[in-house]
């Protein structure tokens, strides 16, 4: 394929061994928007940091940071998702027209920039405006990132794939915790080296993502969209088979790709994000109702209680009779066993589908957040009734309940509301979709930034009941709104959504309805049938008539696909 790189590694690797090495590109993206995240929390503990920013002082007597602008600690903190909100907009939009690959070199560059900028910042309003620049590079990368997985992934191991992926996202965490903590030591933790090396470190792989992503291949979808349908085919044909015996498999998916794409193209008109948002113009494809769908489970995502387990978790390893320093590695130990809980999603997420990865998680997560709640307000009333030993054991209570939040959240809650975006919106607006699903993740991590502080000092406690409560919430709200994607080509998704019903039950009565009346529109690929004629060794296209008979007739492949849209007329 001479309008491929030679260099690309799609030239050398074909199937499983070509999957696992965009995987692992992908990865180090996610490992950078992990590393990002965890990495403020040790920043702002440190002294030449907070003092440089404005925002506090050092206690003379404990060493501890007195906050004496809060507002100007969490708006530092919480710019950052202002700049992923813009960033994945524009990333989206970007990413629909330019291409997949184009996309996330941008938004490494642009990360790099910000990131470098945060390092050498040297008062606070330099470190907002770098704050800000850093999040809108964060933002197109997570924009395009899952987008470029889930489309070159085979359905039946997608969630596998991009599982793997938010694996290296908790571990970026890990990672930006424990190099904070041995910085910490440093010059007894009055050095800038202190939190400029953290915020330095992120460079590294943001140059090893810019550097590598441009030898490997395109999305075949979007390739197909805009009708550069040989590499395409070229890219499938190295993605599904193994260069030995063709098996069809390839073919099946690229005649999915291109009728569907030509569906979309009659069922709506050109979708901007207002008429997305709206759902506007988008006839039966209801890109609008996709749009709120991955809005409020990202949103929910953040409501559960992941980001107030975060904050609150120091006190209540304090409560437990914990001393300062204690505190700092069983935190780290936490971030550990967060990380190896995510591989539990990696083996179960294809097995079980979404919605049931989705509805245990709420379960234990309620619980252990109503435990945690009430098994710390036990040890604190001990506690001021001087009854250590009882504090003490109860405290360790609520920390088992920590510990075992978080590790529930990374086997569950963490991967879905991520892959679910990237699988549901047609091919047409896919990273603009998708885009919308990290606009709900800026909102809800900004929102509770903000709020987090506020309610732990108003309510104590007791703000893990409302975090809990949101956990029993999101079981109806899945179960009735949010269909299956498991098992179920890309292609396959706006059958799925093409019911004028928000119930999933009705979703899932018309896409049965419409796989019968419409074979054609999703294929092979789906159920492992071969669009290669057995007797004559010809390919066929999606009306069961081979190219070379078609030829024949004197009919051309955009007529084909003309009676694909007549054949999607009932749709």
């Amino acid at each position: 394929m001479e309008n491929i790189n030679r260099l690309n590694v799609v030239h050398h690797f074909r199937k499983r061994k070509l999957l696992i090495a965009i995987n692992c590109v992908a990865a180090l993206s996610i490992f950078f928007f992990g590393y990002d995240q965890g990495m403020m929390a040790g920043v702002n503990n440190a002294k030449d940091y907070y003092e440089l920013m404005g925002f506090a002082h050092q206690d003379p007597i404990t060493k501890d940071p007195v906050i004496t602008n809060s507002i100007l600690q969490g708006g530092i903190v919480s710019v950052y998702y202002l700049g992923t909100l813009i960033g994945a907009l524009f990333g989206g939009w970007f990413g629909d027209k330019y291409g997949r690959i184009k996309s996330i070199a941008l938004g490494a560059g642009w990360a790099v920039f910000g990131a470098t900028l945060q390092c050498a910042s040297q008062n606070h309003s330099w470190m907002i405006c770098a704050r800000l620049i850093n999040g809108f590079g964060t933002g197109i990368l997570n924009a395009i990132v899952p987008v470029w997985a889930t489309e070159t992934a085979e359905h039946t191991s997608r969630g596998q794939f991009v599982a793997i992926e938010f694996t290296l996202n908790i571990f970026g965490v890990a990672v930006a915790y424990w190099i904070e903590y041995g910085c910490s030591f440093y010059k007894g933790g009055e050095s800038e080296f202190v939190w400029r090396f953290p915020i330095a470190f992120q460079i590294f792989p943001l140059l090893c993502l810019f550097g590598m992503v441009w030898l490997f291949p395109e999305s075949p979808r979007w390739l197909c969209k805009v009708g550069r349908e040989e590499e395409s085919r070229y890219i499938l044909e190295r993605l599904r088979e193994d260069g030995v015996e063709s098996t069809g498999k390839a073919e099946a998916e690229f005649q999915d790709i291109r009728n569907i794409v030509a569906l979309e193209r009659k069922n709506a008109k050109s979708q901007n994000y207002l008429y997305m948002l709206f759902g506007y113009q988008s006839g039966k494809l209801h890109t609008g109702r996709r749009v709120q769908l991955v809005i409020w489970l990202q949103i929910m995502q953040e409501w559960i209680g992941i980001a107030g387990v975060t904050i609150y978790s120091p006190t209540i390893f304090g409560i437990a009779g914990l001393d300062h320093q204690t505190v700092g590695w069983v935190a780290g130990l936490n971030q550990i066993t967060y990380t190896l809980s995510t591989l539990v999603c990696v083996f179960t997420l294809d097995r079980i589908g979404r919605r049931w990865t989705l509805y245990w998680g709420s379960v234990l997560q309620g619980i252990c957040l109503f435990l945690a709640g009430g098994l710390s307000r036990v040890s604190i009333d001990a506690k001021d009734a001087h009854n250590a030993a009882r504090a003490q054991n109860f405290g360790g209570g609520a920390v088992a309940m920590v510990f075992l939040f978080t590790m529930t959240f990374g086997a569950t809650w963490l991967t879905v509301p991520w892959l679910y975006p990237a699988e549901i919106f047609p091919l047409e607006v896919r990273a603009r979709g998708n885009a919308w699903g990290v606009v709900g993740w800026s909102i809800g991590n900004g929102w509770l930034t903000l709020l987090c502080p506020v309610m732990f000092k108003a309510l104590n406690e007791k703000t893990l009941y409302i975090f809990a409560a949101c956990n029993v919430i999101t079981i109806p709200m899945v179960y009735c709104l949010y269909p299956e994607s498991n098992q179920r080509t890309l292609e396959e998704m706006n059958l799925l959504f093409a019911a004028d019903s928000i119930w999933t039950w009705e979703a899932e009565r018309n896409y049965r309805v419409l796989v019968e009346q419409n074979p054609e529109l999703v294929q092979a690929a789906g159920r492992g049938q071969s669009v290669v004629d057995p007797e004559t060794g010809v390919r066929k296209t999606s009306r069961g008539v081979s190219l070379d008979a078609r030829a024949a007739m004197g009919k051309s492949v955009s007529e084909d696909s003309g009676e694909n849209e007549k054949a999607a007329a009932k749709f």
